[in-house]
């Protein structure tokens, strides 16, 4: 089934359920009063212009839908390369921001390294004895 088909299918059931739904409240509204049933008269009259409208707009957006692809690749329609640059400059936007993000984020790690390498050579004790395991277990034991 193609697209077109399953759509008239759904507007069709739904033209079905808005007849039977009109049916039942035409039923009710024989009891009602004059002016009560004047005014539902009214409402009835304006959705039903109002469902007029949508269907047709459903069949403009419909139309536009299936022309949207050309209109990204290039269409007929004359929104060849400027569409195009439209496309690709996020594209370009977000590639150069993570390239940003990941220099920024390189040159603090290269910060925090030179700022832990230079603890430890200003420290009192030299580099080695960090490695050693004795100075680490009397390290443990003192606390």
């Amino acid at each position: 089934m193609n697209h077109f088909s399953i759509q008239k299918q759904l507007l069709a059931r739904s033209d079905r359920f808005g007849l039977k739904i009109a049916s039942y409240m035409s039923e009710g509204a024989q009891a009602l009063p004059h002016d009560v049933s004047e005014r539902l008269r009214a409402a009835r009259a304006q959705a039903v212009s109002k469902r007029k409208i949508a269907a047709n707009d459903s069949h403009v957006a419909l139309a536009n839908g299936v022309g949207s692809s050309t209109l990204i690749l290039g269409s007929r329609l004359g929104f060849g390369w400027l569409s195009r640059v439209g496309l690709v400059f996020p594209l370009v936007a977000l590639v150069i921001g993570v390239m940003a993000i990941n220099s920024i984020q390189s040159e603090r790690r290269a910060q925090e390294l030179a700022e832990v390498d230079a603890a430890l050579l200003t420290d009192d004790l030299p580099p080695a004895a960090f490695t050693d395991p004795g100075f680490v277990q009397c390290l443990k034991n003192d606390r």
